[in-house]
């Protein structure tokens, strides 16, 4: 649970932001162009330095990267509340990202390495994957609320009780913990290529979004990024203690998740990115109503991540429970390919947030018990920050590629005398189906690369005690012929 807390605030400051974005131009005087700094500055931070404080936790301890991450994270957020200029701010949301890299990168790492492998880690993933995915949506809602009760300033000072208590709570539960020691793997070089490279990664997505791909700082950042992306693959191969062990990624299954999280959260921003502004934009909903037209992703999150995930994993295995969760998450993005410009909440967008809340509270799960398959006591610190790297990467991916196409897709129609609002619907849809695609080639991807994990006679016997107790009887007769 203090995990999860630090967890939450980090998520939550993901998407809280997204809503108040107008008023923060309003008062502190954002160019349109310079307003998404607010999250790009957070988002490259972010991105480029998992991987690396991932690897510190190993080397360190995860515990004192998790303090430390959780301190520098509450002080920026109280940073961002007072900041009275758009270049405070920026710089505020910076070292947000740096402190939210450092303890969301270790989290991961540190339930697998506190929970047994079995059904205890299971339940224990299930509660992160709830509070790591549903977050994202509760994150609109509280944003909104706070925005119109309050002011802008309240998203990132809500932060600060929750960081203290959530410190205050680890520096009592969580046991201290010797790491490796910096002997085990300080690889400089590796380090800083490593996070360069991500950076730079980073920087080229957020900013083609409003640069354009074929600009001449897209071209250039890229170049840029494939360079050092080159240079960190020659230092991994060659150096004695590489910052990222490759035999993290020797496994297929370790390797395709990473892979299939990075399609998949790059399919799903369609619609939490775009089907909020089609909500504000076309059918005119408030911040309020947009936060609670989400609700049921959290809730359907939360009834799959709790009651039914770990059941599912542990009877089915991870990948069929990825496979049906992905199928769910496509059906859902097919559905918002036929939005009206007139549409109706119940009829038209419903049924995708129920499918999308059924599909990732069963794919997170299943999801993270496949990223941290591989990994042990002396690398689950590298291996969730890579499993952290991806889906920030993705989630990069996929707001640039799908605003990016929206916006033409838009413009385009509106060339052609289509009304403003048909305009706006269009592009969303199109924007919509990029993102079906993405989950398609997710959904490929797993059934092709990745590989059935054996399900333990312990785990059938564990599962079926908790059943009732005829289920239970009948459990032991099939029990055979399942397994």
């Amino acid at each position: 649970m203090v995990l999860c807390a630090g967890m939450l605030m980090i998520i939550l400051d993901g998407t809280i932001v997204n809503v108040a974005l107008p008023a923060i131009q309003t008062d502190l005087g954002f160019s349109q162009s310079n307003l998404a700094w607010v999250m790009n500055a957070y988002l490259i931070a972010f991105g480029g330095l998992l991987l690396l404080a991932g690897r510190m936790g190993d080397l360190v301890g995860r515990r004192r990267v998790f303090l430390a991450g959780l301190v520098l994270f509450t002080l920026a957020s109280a940073l961002c509340g007072v900041s009275t200029s758009a270049a405070m701010l920026v710089g505020a949301r910076f070292l947000q990202g740096i402190g939210g890299a450092m303890a969301s990168a270790v989290i991961l790492g540190m339930i697998v390495t506190l929970f047994p492998a079995g059904r205890e880690r299971t339940k224990a993933i299930g509660v992160y994957s709830f509070v790591a995915s549903a977050g994202a949506s509760i994150g609109l809602l509280l944003g909104g609320v706070l925005t119109q009760s309050l002011s802008w300033h309240w998203i990132f000072f809500v932060n600060v009780p929750i960081g203290l208590v959530a410190l205050a709570a680890a520096l009592r539960l969580l046991a201290p913990e010797r790491g490796l020691g910096l002997r085990a793997g300080a690889d400089v070089l590796g380090a800083v290529l490593v996070t360069t490279a991500v950076m730079a990664v980073v920087f080229t997505i957020v900013g083609a979004a409003s640069a354009g791909w074929a600009s001449a700082r897209t071209l250039g950042s890229g170049a840029l990024a494939v360079a050092l992306l080159g240079g960190t693959v020659v230092r991994l191969l060659r150096a004695r203690n590489p910052l990222l062990p490759l035999r993290i990624l020797s496994s297929r299954n370790v390797a395709g998740s990473n892979l299939v999280q990075m399609l998949m959260v790059a399919g799903m921003l369609g619609m939490f990115f775009l089907g909020a502004l089609y909500l504000q934009q076309v059918l005119h909903f408030d911040e309020v109503e947009t936060g609670l037209a989400f609700l049921p992703v959290s809730v359907g999150i939360g009834v799959l991540s709790f009651q039914f995930a770990e059941k599912l994993v542990t009877r089915l295995g991870a990948r069929r429970v990825l496979l049906g969760g992905l199928t769910l998450l496509l059906a859902g993005l097919l559905l918002l390919l036929r939005v009206p410009v007139d549409g109706r909440y119940l009829v038209d967008l419903l049924p995708t947030m129920v499918l999308f809340g059924i599909g990732a509270g069963a794919s997170f799960p299943a999801l993270m018990t496949l990223l941290m398959s591989g990994a042990t006591g002396d690398d689950s610190g590298t291996a969730s920050g890579l499993a952290n790297m991806t889906l920030q990467v993705g989630g990069a991916i996929g707001l640039s590629v799908l605003t990016t196409f929206s916006a033409a897709h838009t413009q385009a129609l509106a060339a052609r005398g289509v009304p403003p609002a048909a305009a706006s619907t269009g592009g969303f849809q199109f924007a919509f189906g990029i993102g079906a695609a993405f989950v398609l080639a997710a959904l490929v991807l797993a059934a092709v690369v990745l590989r059935p994990e054996p399900v333990t006679d312990a785990e059938q016997s564990a599962y079926a005690e908790d059943e009732e107790p005829a289920v239970g009887a009948a459990a032991g007769v099939d029990g055979g012929h399942r397994g």
